[in-house]
């Protein structure tokens, strides 16, 4: 299909929108009924967003630029449609394809609630250029296998008969370099796990998490409680094109002796839980961090943690993020590399409601 095009789809009728930027060959469709006139629904893809637009260095770092510049004729022209017109991207609060975080928005969303707010329509052409490509976030390791992939056409995993685990079966796959990831909740890991595991607990994010911290070529053991988590979790990760995931279901009665403190914003508060040599760990995203975060603190972004973990001078870590999600993850992972953790498990709004000191500076 090309720009311009008009597919009929039922009572409905779809237009094909060029809207190069996010990509070279970028569509959004706008779906209106066939006898109807006026606003209908764009889907704006990764072009506008809610708040936003989708990054554009995830093709070629030598295109960013240039996509970038595309990205803003792009948005302009789709700004140009009935304002009346709801706009449903493909991507949302939270999506690493999306060049800021976007908008929580709650109901219905228009062209028209963009217009005055999304940096995009109201910021000039090279101005947009130079904020957008200046703030974008890393990109996550799976990125790079996901245009091939897609291409090729991707299969789904096959549900697979569990295999009850053993800690001598995990150590096993731990020692020949396998990722043993534990789906379960993070409260659940923290109070006992086994031995050189990982917690990634499940729900949105989970492939996102798995596809970025594990090396493509390395094998993944996923761990859980019941057979019934299992299967949406390796279709998740099917979706991203890791497969021939091994699965383990724990016993009952298995022993699960690796455990390490989890406290929220109140307990880090409390003198008597406070050591001698408490270590912050601030592990979410640079521009969070930029945001504000807690004096004496040490960022180091969730999916750095296995590459500098090992630098975080000696003590006990106390490791947070935004919500407590990326903070268990990155727990884990500290706590497999022999240090002594304590999972802060809290969103980090109640540091602001509890008068906890924060600054902006910028780290030296």
């Amino acid at each position: 299909m090309r720009g311009g095009d008009v597919v009929p789809v039922g009572q409905l009728e779809v237009e094909v929108l060029a809207t190069p930027g996010h990509t070279r060959h970028h569509q959004a469709f706008l779906v209106r009924p066939r006898e109807a006139t006026g606003a209908g629904a764009l889907l704006s893809g990764g072009s506008l967003l809610h708040g936003t637009v989708g990054r554009t260095d995830l093709v070629d770092d030598r295109l960013t630029h240039d996509l970038a510049r595309a990205q803003w004729d792009s948005a302009r022209s789709l700004g140009r449609l009935d304002p009346s017109t709801r706009l449903l991207p493909t991507h949302g609060f939270g999506s690493f394809c999306a060049s800021t975080s976007t908008c929580t928005s709650v109901g219905d969303v228009t062209l028209a609630d963009q217009l005055s707010t999304n940096p995009v329509l109201i910021t000039p052409r090279e101005s947009f250029v130079s904020d957008l490509v200046a703030g974008f976030g890393p990109i996550p390791r799976y990125y790079q296998h996901m245009a091939p992939l897609n291409r090729a056409g991707a299969g789904r995993a096959r549900p697979r008969t569990p295999h009850q685990a053993t800690a001598e079966e995990v150590a096993d796959a731990v020692l020949r370099g396998a990722w043993v990831v534990d789906l379960r909740a993070r409260t659940t890991f923290a109070d006992g796990h086994l031995p050189g595991s990982v917690s990634v607990e499940y729900g949105t994010q989970f492939a996102t998490y798995v596809g970025w911290l594990v090396p493509w070529e390395d094998d993944i053991v996923v761990l859980a409680d019941s057979p019934e988590l299992l299967e949406p979790a390796l279709r998740d990760l099917a979706d991203l094109g890791i497969e021939g995931v091994s699965t383990r279901v724990l016993r009952p009665d298995e022993p699960l002796e690796a455990t390490y403190r989890r406290t929220d914003w109140a307990g880090y508060r409390e003198p008597a839980l406070a050591t001698a040599r408490r270590i912050v760990v601030d592990v979410r995203q640079r521009d969070e961090w930029d945001d504000g975060h807690l004096l004496g603190a040490f960022h180091l972004p969730v999916q750095d943690v296995e590459l500098r973990g090992a630098d975080l001078p000696d003590g006990e870590l106390w490791v947070h993020c935004r919500s407590g999600y990326r903070a268990g993850i990155a727990a884990s992972l500290l706590h497999r590399m022999g240090r002594s953790v304590v999972h802060l498990d809290d969103a980090w709004e109640r540091v602001e409601e509890l008068s906890i000191p924060t600054t902006r500076e910028l780290a030296a």
